[in-house]
């Protein structure tokens, strides 16, 4: 029955941010915004909702290792084979924009959170913990982050010809009940998700941060995963780059922020090695993507050797 509900809540999860994201992006694209910038904040919240449900839940319930497992796993998932299979499906056109403050911008929030699980290296403390003061300087580097998207949109609108579109009030109630919908599955799957992972780890002699970086973080990205694929599948290569970077920033400085803020996170020393997998995959997508600004199917079967590689790894390491 638990691993029934398991499969139950990732099967909510999937359908919530599939509802949450029609319902979202069309309503953003009502409002006359370029599809990169829907990429990184309507479809990337979106998307990340799951690990938000997921990890903020965890922290609810004392299980930490699972909600920091689940963000630095989602993350590599994201980079490796979501961007792998989504560019060996069509090479992944990057922007210029993206390449110069989007990419380094999550290799910034990705670098703090590492600053931030060293305690006992840093400060000599006995033990590593992101502490609430830290989960807010998460936060506040989210905030600015979102001021930076928010003037981009800005100048972004004013630039493009306004577009006549129809946006009659029942169109409008839809789609806002599609999100409205969405969120609701996300939140009811992201519990069974924890609860029903967490027993089975349990069961089994996993340890929850094995847990988080592999079953969970599968789950919760797979919404990235069809989203960026269907995204390149209809020529739509912002859209998909745009979310994947707009997530993992999504979830390292909001969804953590958010989990310290609510409960000091307890850090297992074993993840330290996982938030580096996480900072050199991050270099390699900016190095890759700055090769004639695109991600090419060879770089994408090597991202997808990489997540195999790196997953035989952490399984081993248990």
């Amino acid at each position: 029955m638990t691993y029934l509900l398991l499969i139950f809540g990732f099967a909510l999860l999937i359908f919530g941010a599939n509802y949450f994201v029609e319902g979202s992006s069309k309503i953003a694209g009502y409002l006359n915004i370029s599809p990169l910038l829907i990429g990184l904040t309507i479809v990337a919240f979106g998307t990340g909702s799951p690990e938000a449900t997921v990890s903020i839940l965890a922290a609810l319930n004392g299980t930490a290792d699972l909600a920091l497992g689940n963000v630095v796993g989602s993350n590599i998932f994201n980079i490796t084979l979501v961007v792998g299979i989504t560019a060996m499906i069509s090479p992944l056109a990057v922007e210029s924009e993206t390449i110069r403050k989007e990419i380094p911008f999550t290799l910034l929030a990705s670098f703090a959170l590492f600053i931030f699980i060293a305690d006992t290296v840093i400060t000599e403390a006995a033990t590593n913990v992101i502490t609430r003061s830290e989960g807010l300087m998460l936060l506040l580097i989210f905030s600015v982050f979102m001021y930076y998207i928010f003037e981009i949109a800005r100048k972004d609108r004013t630039a493009r010809k306004e577009e006549k579109t129809s946006t009659e009030n029942p169109l409008w109630a839809k789609q806002i009940f599609f999100t409205i919908l969405g969120l609701a599955a996300i939140i009811f799957g992201g519990d069974l998700v924890v609860r029903n992972s967490t027993a089975i780890a349990i069961s089994l002699g996993m340890s929850e941060t094995l847990v988080g970086l592999t079953i969970v973080a599968l789950g919760t990205s797979l919404p990235e995963l069809v989203t960026s694929v269907i995204a390149a599948l209809k020529k739509q290569g912002e859209i998909a780059i745009g979310n994947i970077v707009g997530s993992n920033i999504f979830n390292i400085l909001f969804v953590l922020g958010i989990a310290s803020t609510i409960t000091p996170l307890g850090v297992d020393s074993k993840i330290f090695l996982d938030v580096t997998v996480m900072i050199i995959l991050t270099i390699i997508l900016l190095v890759f993507s700055r090769t004639r600004y695109k991600v090419g199917k060879i770089e994408g079967f090597i991202l997808v050797a990489a997540y195999v590689l790196y997953t035989i790894y952490i399984i081993i390491r248990n």
